[in-house]
């Protein structure tokens, strides 16, 4: 690529991975409201949010092996098609089930847009900035989370909840044009026999979905003990599948070595753990601040401003330190973030005012832009420049695995406290009674803490690993 082509690939990455952000936050701080309007409940709408993360998940690292042959431009530029036409059936929803359909959809074109657009950020950039790359492809990311809640809560409360999945149509169909605009400009790569590992990706899928099985409190309660135990020996089956098939097949959808190195083994654990822990806030939080501190939907979106700006101004920032420095102090630096935002949701209360859980929000926002950007950026770097598209598949269905569990641990934690405190077994969270919820909730942050430990382990494990840009 030419100069003028490395600019405009840039851009095309920027806008794809910042409306895949913004696809994200926008649909979170509208949850409360999608499940009156829907007729559905808390589990119900976290559904919503879960198959998105699950296409990710599943569908991440074939995506970025897709993109290693045929071509990222191609795949990024079908994964933003696929964004826009999903927002708009997401929009014309009647009901839950159509929803979650629709969302698991658009999950696919999610999984294209960050393997293939965050690799073709990567590509755009000098040698030797692959932490100033990640940076700033995070900060894209976070510039979709930013205004994602302002444009959200102003939809929704001058406008409908539709709206918010109408909006997100144009910026993919933009992106979309632009990608293919500037493929015309970049010679074809040499042709490559395809190697897709597509019996691996499809037991991965079915994994991924046993397991969100296994987590959601609504299908346990429907299916009842003995389906539920049958349904965990399917998951077991499917993962020995998985590992047996990954360890003969000679192309594997995750080459299982990769984890042997120091730098990716130890940062996937505390990739994973730092993102279960930030899926916690995300599904928690938007309820605490409108159902307990009855705030519009207009302020929670501001306040959603915070975490997001703090994001975008220190990932930047946390890549080139990467670079130049090298990853071990950051990560530390990171986990005590976390930790000092925890400590404030352990301590929230029904009449607590809305700075503190702001601050814990920003704090979270640190903690990320700290850990996260040099995780990924030193596990990718950890690996040849011919399966960074497979690496950073790998990276996203991290992340999307950690937030679905953060999500549906969430969700369980937050049950069985509630029942506790409030004493009535069998019964789901309930905002409404606010002593017991918010009891509940800073149980559920206290086991946040607890996990955000792990990070905190791994980053002293692998010093090593971490440090600079020799490795």
């Amino acid at each position: 690529m030419d100069g003028r082509v490395r600019r405009l690939t840039l851009i095309n990455s920027i806008v794809g991975v910042s409306t895949a952000g913004m696809s994200n936050r926008i649909f979170i701080i509208s949850m409360p409201t999608l499940a009156t309007a829907l007729g559905t409940d808390i589990f119900g709408i976290s559904w919503a949010l879960i198959v998105y993360q699950m296409s990710g998940i599943g569908l991440g690292v074939v995506c970025g092996r897709l993109g290693d042959l045929y071509g990222h431009r191609k795949s990024f530029g079908i994964g933003l098609a696929i964004m826009a036409v999903t927002s708009l059936l997401c929009g014309l929803s009647q009901n839950i089930s159509q929803l979650i359909l629709f969302r698991f959809l658009q999950g696919i074109g999610g999984a294209m847009i960050q393997s293939s657009g965050r690799t073709l950020g990567y590509q755009s950039m000098p040698e030797g900035s692959e932490g100033k790359a990640q940076g700033l492809m995070t900060m894209s990311h976070q510039f979709g989370f930013f205004i994602g809640p302002p444009i959200g809560g102003l939809i929704i409360d001058w406008i409908h909840w539709r709206g918010i999945f109408f909006f997100l149509f144009v910026p993919s169909l933009v992106g979309s044009a632009l990608c293919f605009m500037t493929g015309r400009s970049v010679a074809a790569s040499p042709a490559r026999h395809p190697s897709i590992d597509y019996r691996g990706s499809a037991l991965f899928l079915g994994l991924t979905i046993l397991v969100t099985m296994l987590l959601d409190q609504k299908i346990a309660a429907v299916v009842g003990k003995g389906a539920y135990g049958l349904l965990g020996l399917a998951a077991g089956g499917t993962l020995w599948a998985f590992l047996a098939h990954e360890k003969k097949t000679p192309n594997p959808m995750i080459d299982l070595s990769l984890f042997s190195r120091s730098a990716f083994g130890y940062g996937s654990i505390g990739l994973l753990m730092c993102c279960i822990t930030q899926g916690i806030t995300t599904f928690v939080t938007p309820f605490y601040l409108q159902d307990v501190l009855k705030l519009s939907p207009t302020l929670i979106g501001l306040i959603f401003l915070v975490p997001s700006l703090f994001s975008m101004v220190f990932s930047p920032v946390s890549g080139v330190l990467t670079d130049r420095i090298g990853a071990r102090v950051l990560l530390i630096t990171g986990v005590l973030f976390l930790i000092a935002a925890f400590l404030i949701g352990a301590n929230l209360r029904a009449d607590s005012h809305w700075i503190l859980p702001t601050t814990l929000l920003g704090l979270t926002a640190l903690g990320s832009a700290f850990y996260n950007t040099p995780s990924q950026a030193v596990m990718v770097r950890s690996l040849p420049k011919e399966h960074w598209g497979t690496a950073i598949g790998i990276i996203n269905g991290i992340f999307g695995l950690g937030q679905m569990l953060g999500i549906s641990l969430s969700a369980i934690f937050l049950t069985l406290a509630f029942r506790f405190y409030s004493g009535v077994p069998g019964t789901t969270p309930q905002p409404g009674d606010t002593r017991a919820f918010v009891a509940s909730m800073n149980a559920t942050y206290l086991f946040a803490l607890g996990i955000i430990f792990v990070p905190l382990l791994t980053s002293l494990k692998s010093r090593s690993s971490f440090e600079g840009h020799s490795t």
